[in-house]
């Protein structure tokens, strides 16, 4: 049985992969269920949407169709002026709203390739917002869907955390934070799991990438007040991942049955 929280969640998870994006907004239930969870009352649904959305909006393409879809740019100023939601949440909102009005990002479709190239190896580092900045963690013990879920609940609770996306194979993680949220409080909190460590990702002089430790003493981590209960394990999303998202040179086959159940979920559901 599907809910809001676990429709949302996975349709993040496909709209996190590069080749889901333009399919996903071309779909004719996403894009409109979407918009109705910008008026959702749980902040997990609305932050999950927003971090959907975000990835939607690195694709050039999608760009006007999202703009235009009925609701959207007022949903989201509504959101951005709803009193009494976390700042990540506003913050997220102003983001997404940004880029979907921006004339550069308009005129990206110009220039496909060199779009192409600047999205690739980064999550959300050409973002309006200049208040933000990206991290990128290796995570040990990262092993699994039960260890990405316990990295998954650390990182939601901390406050200044706006969205993250994961590379499994590696690993890692990319955390998009606010400017002032110390690197430190991530790997605090991840630390605090027991069962998982982190390191930074950076480059040096050479180019190449080096892992640099993250004092885990003395970082005090404030965490999200607003957000609800993470799912149970008995509920979360992530035991079926791997039929949920859609991979390089298999997209028609993974991603489109599960599309079509979110779209029929998403077209029948306007309130909760």
């Amino acid at each position: 049985m599907m809910d809001a929280l676990s429709v949302v969640t996975q349709l993040r998870d496909l709209a996190s992969e590069p080749q889901n994006r333009e399919v996903i907004v071309q779909d004719q239930g996403c894009l409109p269920g979407l918009v109705l969870f910008l008026d959702h009352k749980d902040p997990q649904v609305l932050f999950a949407t927003l971090q959907t959305l975000r990835y939607l909006a690195e694709s050039a393409h999608n760009i006007s169709t999202m703009k235009n879809e009925l609701g959207m740019m007022v949903s989201l100023e509504i959101l951005m002026e709803r009193t009494g939601m976390t700042t990540d949440i506003t913050d997220l909102a102003k983001e997404v709203y940004e880029v979907l009005s921006a004339q550069t990002q308009r005129q990206a479709c110009q220039i496909p390739e060199q779009q192409k190239r600047r999205n690739k190896p980064q999550f959300f580092i050409n973002s309006s917002n200049k208040k933000a900045k990206s991290v990128t963690l290796h995570i040990q013990g990262l092993d699994g869907a039960d260890q990405r879920g316990v990295c998954e609940e650390a990182l939601l609770r901390v406050k200044g955390v706006i969205s993250f996306t994961f590379q499994m194979a590696l690993k890692r993680c990319t955390v998009r934070i606010r400017a002032d949220l110390p690197t430190e409080s991530l790997a605090t909190a991840i630390a605090a799991t027991k069962v998982l460590s982190a390191q930074q990702v950076v480059k040096n002089e050479n180019g190449e990438e080096v892992l640099i430790p993250l004092s885990t003493s003395g970082s005090k981590v404030e965490e999200n007040s607003h957000l609800p209960d993470y799912l149970p394990e008995d509920e979360s999303p992530e035991k079926e991942l791997d039929r949920a998202v859609s991979r390089t040179g298999a997209k028609q086959d993974t991603g489109g049955s599960w599309l079509n159940t979110a779209a029929n979920f998403l077209t029948k559901t306007f309130y909760w």
